[in-house]
């Protein structure tokens, strides 16, 4: 599906990882695949623009908020480009809170350790839960991002599933349209 990117390993290029990344591939992903991209495409609709790619095979880690009693809580809900999370309902439930966001770029990049455009599940670290919900975990082939905005991995729905954080949520995403 990806072929057209001549996809390598991505232990082969740490040049094209974050760091946090990185060691999240070589210990868990050991089989994750990645191509290098001009940056200025790291948007998933303009990836998919230029490459006239469908968006039910991107995956973009989407960060949520909100606080209850001071406390904030926090997780990355990942959903393909073809759908939209719900955080006013299942992401508010799931973190036990009046009101989830997601969260400014700023606060993104800051607590991610990533690049805006780039950021990804694989590596974040222990205190962000990861979320998905079948419509990726099903999926045998997904492009997400690699924590810079200079390439994409691509994995399965299976190995984001695999992450220690990670877990299914039923209706945690809708297709938009």
């Amino acid at each position: 599906m990806f072929d057209q990117f001549r996809p390598e390993p991505a232990v082969d290029r740490p040049e094209l990882l974050a760091p946090a990344t990185l060691d999240a591939v070589r210990t868990y992903l050991p089989t994750a695949q990645v191509i290098e991209i001009d940056p200025r495409l790291s948007d998933t609709e303009a990836l998919c623009e230029a490459f006239e790619l469908p968006l039910d095979i991107m995956g973009n880690a989407v960060l949520v908020a909100g606080k209850r009693e001071g406390v904030v809580h926090q997780a990355c809900c990942m959903v393909l480009g073809s759908h939209r999370v719900d955080v006013n309902g299942v992401v508010r439930k799931r973190l036990d809170v009046h009101k989830a966001s997601f969260l400014p770029m700023d606060d993104a990049v800051a607590s991610s350790g990533m690049e805006y455009g780039g950021i990804t599940p694989v590596g974040l670290g222990p205190a962000w839960p990861i979320w998905l919900d079948d419509s990726i975990a099903s999926l045998p082939e997904i492009m997400i991002g690699s924590g810079v905005r200079r390439s994409k991995l691509i994995l399965t729905g299976a190995d984001l599933l695999s992450l220690p954080t990670a877990e299914l949520v039923d209706d945690l995403t809708r297709p938009v349209g």
